[in-house]
């Protein structure tokens, strides 16, 4: 249990209490707030809200328990970690994996092994020993993937994400490639009307959340190509809908795709979809920094697949 104490000051009358204490004890607000709806922080022995005006001079006790263990299991899994240190951890996700546990997969997650990785060195997310996922990553995208080890990180990293301040780079196989060699999908993009499970691109603006990806070819086969492509919004499925939208599904999307013989027989068993390039600045200290996740060795098979066999 840690213990603070804040005098408060003529400088701190026209503010809210949970302002004033995320500033003056260096705590994210979100902790504050939680703080002060569990009765941590007190004055004369009464507890405070964040709408509570103290009088000038009153000396606010705040004290912040111990994060406690999440319910979630830790489980030793293999990651592949780009970077890490006390405020962050980059990986390379792999395909297959999910993030964060659901109904069916509790155990086998990302969010499971990262409390195995990291058990003793996560201060807690909002109270609780946990690590803080900043963006999601589909089962079946690889990539990297930056997660936050404490509290401020988090609020950090997501302010990043929510800004888009960040760079997010993907490689992807489609077929067919695009009629051009560049260009940009604008389309807003909404649930399915029928297929909860499913995105969509709309036509109408007012109807969805406005979405953003350029896409250049790096590699123009017969039937297929290889994209690099920039999302500057972070819609569900963003790329796989575009893509599809675009008349060129990413190879192996049994969501958004299309059944295409000679992709079986290459051997491909996901969504060809890789988060290759992260750019962000550090969440403490503020440096830009890029990570960059290795091309997957599935990529690598089918395009010696599309060589080979003149695809």
């Amino acid at each position: 249990m840690k213990s603070y104490t804040y005098v408060y000051a003529s400088t701190d009358l026209d503010k809210r209490l949970d302002k004033v204490l995320a500033s003056g004890l260096e705590l994210s607000r979100t902790r504050v707030q939680e703080l002060l709806r569990n009765g941590f922080v007190t004055c004369n022995g009464k507890p405070l809200t964040a709408k509570s005006k103290p009088d000038l001079g009153a000396v606010i006790e705040v004290s912040e328990p111990d994060a406690r263990p999440a319910e979630l299991t830790p489980k030793e899994m293999p990651l592949d970690i780009l970077f890490e240190d006390k405020y962050m951890i980059v990986l390379n996700k792999a395909p297959g994996v999910v993030v964060h546990p659901a109904a069916g997969n509790w155990d086998d997650t990302l969010v499971s092994a990262l409390l195995f990785h990291c058990r003793g060195k996560l201060s807690g997310i909002n109270g609780v020993e946990r690590p803080g996922i900043v963006h999601r990553l589909d089962k079946d995208t690889s990539g990297v993937l930056v997660v936050a080890k404490d509290d401020e990180s988090h609020q950090n990293l997501s302010a990043q994400f929510k800004a888009r301040e960040t760079e997010k780079y993907y490689l992807a196989y489609v077929s067919p490639p695009p009629s051009s060699g560049i260009g940009s999908w604008l389309a807003p993009i909404g649930r399915h009307p029928h297929q909860r499970q499913k995105m969509m691109a709309l036509r109408d603006k007012e109807a969805g959340r406005s979405a953003r990806t350029d896409y250049k070819i790096l590699k123009d086969y017969r039937r297929a190509a290889l994209l690099e492509l920039r999302i500057h919004t972070g819609r569900t499925h963003q790329i796989r809908v575009h893509c599809a939208f675009a008349g060129c599904p990413v190879i192996g999307d049994t969501l958004y795709g299309r059944n295409i013989p000679w992709v079986k027989e290459a051997g491909v068993k996901r969504q060809l979809l890789h988060a290759q390039r992260l750019v962000l600045d550090h969440p403490a200290k503020g440096k830009r920094m890029e990570f960059i996740a290795p091309v997957p060795d599935d990529f690598v098979k089918f395009e010696k697949f599309l060589t080979t066999e003149g695809h």
